[in-house]
């Protein structure tokens, strides 16, 4: 990949320079992968509160899908798919999480991890589930709340 092809993709922009990006930090990452949640301030985003727990999974190298991954990278991604599941499984308290792979704005391959709570109604489960009037939501300090809390639990030592 060209470094001009890599210059203008909002994802390889926001692993550089983080800050509003990547509110609270990454939730978890090594050499190959970035997991992040969802920002505020993102593309096609108002700045308003975000859905608490939509986390992506990310390469840091530049990767337009899964197609385009490594064997290393792909091992990766996987890895920390269960791993963010996890996390938002026991620090969020999730009782579901979905994944997928859209690919359809953003040139840079990132997985969405979207959480279902107890209580969600069955007409917003799956891609909808963000959009239940009661979904639990968050402006940058709750979600920096947030990702400390899966940070935590990710680097817990196991029982």
């Amino acid at each position: 990949m060209t470094r001009s092809a890599t210059a203008g993709c909002f994802v390889c922009r926001k692993h550089r320079e983080q800050g509003s990006l990547l509110p609270g930090g990454p939730v978890g990452e090594d050499e190959l992968v970035v997991v992040s949640h969802l920002a505020p301030s993102g593309p096609g985003r108002p700045g308003g509160p975000a859905y608490l727990g939509y986390l992506f999974v990310e390469p840091r190298r530049h990767a337009p899908g899964l197609a385009d991954l490594t064997d290393p990278e792909a091992r990766a991604v996987g890895l920390w798919c269960a791993r963010a599941s996890r996390a938002l499984r026991g620090a969020a308290g999730a009782e579901h999480v979905y994944a997928a792979v859209i690919g359809d704005n953003v040139p840079h391959l990132h997985v969405h991890l979207l959480p279902r709570y107890p209580g969600t109604p069955r007409e917003y489960w799956w891609d909808r589930v963000d959009e239940w009037p009661d979904a639990r939501r968050g402006t940058e300090p709750e979600i920096i709340e947030l990702v400390a809390r899966m940070r935590d639990y990710l680097t817990a030592p196991s029982l």
